[in-house]
């Protein structure tokens, strides 16, 4: 398998400076529970945050909630996501939940991570190798390598 990784562009790095932005402007200390942002871009280039509402429940991780912004937005197809942590962490990798997510709704994003070549740009697909699409109507749909062919 290959991982398509690419270096960040202007607009990566602009997202990147929204997000961080988001959870500068509102985590609420070391021991709070707003401690991650995210920004997700639109196919028209306009962007939509999200900060994390963490609850023993498993409350939703700042993607969910970016996308939730994005979607209420109006915004239907989007390019490039990321999330960063407060007191400068940086971008961090979305969780499992967050990947099942963005593959299903948005098969074609990339998403701002760290790689052990340093913070790329990869496809959701490659996060998934070997994933189940879910769609509403279907359920889950047994694999198809077509999903993953570009």
């Amino acid at each position: 398998m290959t991982i398509d990784l690419r270096e960040l562009t202007a607009e990566d790095l602009e997202l990147v400076e929204f997000a961080r932005g988001i959870v500068d402007a509102n985590t609420d200390g070391e021991d709070g529970v707003h401690t991650m942002g995210a920004a997700v871009r639109g196919v028209d280039g306009r962007m939509y945050g999200g900060i994390n509402l963490y609850h023993f429940t498993g409350g939703p991780c700042a993607e969910l909630v970016a996308l939730g912004h994005a979607r209420a937005s109006g915004a239907r197809e989007l390019t490039t996501i990321v999330a960063v942590g407060n007191f400068g962490r940086g971008p961090v990798g979305p969780c499992g939940r967050d990947r099942q997510v963005l593959f299903d709704y948005h098969p074609r994003i990339r998403v701002i991570l760290p790689t052990g070549e340093g913070v790329r740009s990869v496809r959701i697909r490659d996060l998934m190798p070997l994933g189940a699409v879910w769609t509403v109507e279907e359920g889950t749909q047994p694999y198809d390598p077509g999903v993953f062919a570009d």
